[in-house]
């Protein structure tokens, strides 16, 4: 195989100002436990964008990012069963955990302090071939292009984690905050546990297909809910959403923040955003348990997935858009 195109971060900083830098290199080969995988497409995560601009510290010089990746087997790596050459898999964030903390143990393999990530503690799917651990990859529900298949490896499972996380049982209402990637889809899986589902957002182009996926409603930037929240889950990185979800919320709800990087949180009043047991809780990454019981369900129900495809080399542009705001749903890098 000859040398294949990647998109490095050579020094972390503004996306427009070329932070993220396209080579030419010699294909990743597997090591033990590992296969090498053919990216078909990549999606974009806002998580890929505050690797690029520095927002969060670096903990691979130089790296690929991405880790919504759908992709086909090339090489197998020794001491792996149960793949071969040809093997369509799905590729996430979670690369590795020790199995043997005290959270691992419990089931919180979230929380592994030796955790690694796929396109931040190594290479990710802003390439034409990465090589990744056998346990990190997924098998991959039918029904779905592979664009389609790409948003569900971590914008789904996690929005899955975060609808969890608030608490809303069927039947309550759920109020969620910013409409892109991971929030379109999550609002879906709330949807179909019978959960009524208010959207906000600034975003006019988010607002409208929330309403054409069955949301509620659909409000601007700032403009309360019709009904007091059971739940909340707030997906756009921007602190000053908090007080305001808070305040929407019914007694004894939970405001669940999806970010992995949030904008400084504003003062708060005890009485008007904390009393009466309002709870306000942070959605760190999520497990592979999780990732099977999300990409089971999508198996079994058939999720709308918004995409805007941009081609592999226009990963920068991508991140721009997404940074602007002008990206609606998720963007998808294709080959």
């Amino acid at each position: 195989m000859g040398k294949i195109r990647a998109w490095r971060v050579l020094s972390p900083g503004p996306v427009r100002h070329g932070a993220l830098v396209q080579v030419r290199e010699n294909p990743p080969r597997p090591s033990a436990g590992e296969l090498t995988v053919a990216v078909l497409t990549s999606a974009v995560c806002r998580t890929d964008l505050h690797v690029t601009q520095g927002d969060l510290p670096v903990r691979r010089a130089g790296v690929t990012p991405g880790h919504q990746v759908v992709g086909e087997v090339v090489e197998v790596g020794a001491a792996v069963e149960g793949y071969a050459a040809g093997d369509r898999v799905g590729v996430g964030w979670v690369r590795s955990t020790c199995g043997d903390c005290r959270f691992c143990v419990r089931g919180a393999e979230n929380l592994c302090p030796h955790a690694t990530f796929t396109g931040w503690h190594a290479d990710g799917g802003y390439a034409e071939t990465l090589a990744v651990p056998a346990r990190a990859v997924h098998r991959l529900p039918a029904g779905y292009r592979d664009v389609e298949l790409a948003p569900l490896l971590c914008a789904g499972i996690s929005g899955y984690r975060t609808v969890r996380m608030t608490g809303v049982r069927p039947g309550g209402v759920l109020g969620v905050y910013g409409f892109g990637s991971s929030a379109h889809l999550a609002a879906q899986f709330a949807m179909r546990q019978g959960i009524t589902v208010h959207v906000i957002t600034r975003n006019p182009a988010a607002r409208e297909l929330a309403l054409d996926l069955g949301a509620a409603s659909a409000a601007g930037a700032g403009q309360p809910p019709p009904e007091p929240l059971d739940g909340a889950a707030i997906f756009a990185p921007v602190g000053e959403l908090v007080p305001l979800a808070l305040r929407a919320l019914d007694r004894g709800g939970t405001v669940a923040l999806a970010s992995i990087h949030l904008t400084d949180l504003p003062a708060m009043d005890y009485e008007e955003h904390v009393f009466y047991e309002r709870r306000l809780c942070s959605v760190t990454a999520n497990t592979r348990q999780d990732a099977r019981e999300f990409l089971e369900f999508a198996g079994r129900h058939r999720l709308h997935v918004s995409v805007t495809p941009y081609s592999l080399g226009r990963a920068d542009r991508a991140l721009v858009d997404l940074d602007d705001g002008r990206v609606t749903a998720a963007a998808v890098l294709t080959a």
